[in-house]
């Protein structure tokens, strides 16, 4: 099985490699479906369209999509407060497989099917095969990534080993123990593993043997795919997606540009139109779904890239977001997981004793770190050395549980020295 399986190129040959114009078309009949699934089943979605004077018979071609007002992340925020699942769901709750939570809160729904968000073909892709054995070192814990990747390794014929995050020493000993071969995960904490079994005094590449990867939820910059390539002889391959959308692009072997997953359309439109964008040009990543459980529909996911229709040698037909080139809006990723300032505020509002904050994220090494700097008000700056350290410790917990993320620093500034209107995230990474 294994062997049979190390030859397979596709994960859906008839889908990945389908002609342009046949692409299209099918893609115009499955976005006629959906549009006029979520209207009449998604209250929320048929409520905005409403708004907007658009009925589902005027959504016949991809370019109709402009019709529909976008929905982005920080609309969901509110949604999500006002209506279970933001009213978007297209089912009803009790035909879900499973539910999530991610910071917002946004409550996350799985559907039935088998490889619900769609990885296994970006796992193919990134020469995952039946047989292979995957580290998955993403969260299982409330959040659904780590079922995402779990789900489509299985539906591969992958067996999974699931670490999780940290726990960095036992993941490594797992690994080597039952022979892995691959992994998904983020790169930095790939590259903490690789540096760990260094230091516990395996060997890579024949006590740890990785032959690929696939990597998510932070940049890959060019510079340390090389190094975690030459480090632990694996392909290193990126993917594209998001909690509320699954997979959303993929790279091959080629590594030229993301492929757009089959089951997803992605516009790139201008930010402050919502008007498609030329190939080539720059624009805020704009995501429908096929999916008729959670009906995002134009779903702005604040990311900004460019694509191109280009051929690519590796047989698939779909076009490529060429590179993620920034971000919009206030909301900031970190280590995998979105750093909201509404979510921030949230816990900053139970302490009346600050009077401004500000959350710096770094990257000094291969991994994002988060400093949480803090101006007291003047009378609560005067207080003892003993009670700014438990205020300090109460809020790197609180913060850490809110966020899911670990606050790696905390520093109490004097009075003024965060300007007001200053950034409540300041993201001062650098990406080669």
């Amino acid at each position: 099985m294994q062997d049979q399986g190390k030859q397979r190129e596709y994960f859906d040959a008839a889908k990945e490699t389908m002609a342009y114009a046949e692409r299209g078309r099918q893609q115009e009949a499955r976005l006629r479906h959906i549009v006029a699934h979520a209207y009449a089943k998604a209250l929320t979605f048929r409520e905005k369209c409403q708004l907007a004077g658009v009925d589902p018979e005027m959504v016949r071609t991809l370019s109709d999509l402009e019709r529909i007002p976008m929905t982005r992340k920080d609309d969901l925020l509110e949604l999500h407060k006002q209506r279970p699942f933001g009213g978007l769901l297209g089912v009803p709750p009790q035909k879900l497989k499973r539910a999530f939570i991610s910071p917002g809160p946004i409550y996350d729904p799985e559907g039935e099917e088998e490889d619900y968000w769609r990885w296994a073909g970006p796992l193919c892709a990134a020469g995952f095969r039946e047989g292979d054995v995957a580290l998955n070192s993403v969260s299982y814990h409330l959040t659904p990534l780590g079922w995402m990747f779990d789900e489509g390794l299985r539906a591969l014929g992958c067996t999974v080993l699931p670490g999780g995050t940290g726990n960095t020493e036992q993941q490594v000993k797992l690994a080597v123990y039952a022979g892995a071969t691959a992994y998904v995960g983020t790169p930095s904490f790939l590259m903490m593993l690789l540096e760990k079994a260094e230091e516990l005094g395996f060997e890579l590449g024949k006590d740890l043997r990785l032959r690929c990867a696939l990597v998510a939820g932070e940049m890959l910059p060019e510079s340390l795919r090389h190094r975690i390539q030459e480090k632990a002889g694996a392909t290193i391959r990126q993917a594209y997606g998001t909690a509320d959308l699954g997979a959303v692009a993929y790279e091959c072997r080629e590594g030229r540009g993301m492929h757009i997953a089959d089951d997803v359309v992605v516009e790139i439109v201008d930010p402050s139109t919502g008007k498609q964008v030329g190939p080539g040009e720059s624009g805020e990543i704009v995501v429908t779904s096929f999916d008729e459980t959670y009906c995002l529909i134009r779903f702005g996911t604040g990311d900004l890239s460019y694509m191109t229709n280009e051929p690519c040698p590796c047989g698939r037909t779909s076009p490529r977001l060429v590179r993620i080139v920034g971000r919009i809006g206030d909301a900031v990723k970190v280590r995998g997981m979105f750093v909201h300032p509404r979510e921030i505020d949230n816990v900053i509002s139970r302490y009346p004793q600050v009077a401004a904050y500000q959350i710096v994220v770094t990257r000094p090494g291969v991994r994002d770190e988060m400093l949480l700097r803090v101006e007291l008000q003047s009378q609560a700056n005067e207080q003892t050395v003993e009670n700014k350290e438990s205020l300090r410790r109460e809020l790197r917990e609180k913060m850490g549980e809110a966020l899911k993320l670990k606050i790696d620093n905390l520093e109490f500034v004097a009075p003024a020295t965060l300007a007001e209107g200053a950034k409540k995230v300041l993201d001062e990474r650098k990406w080669d």
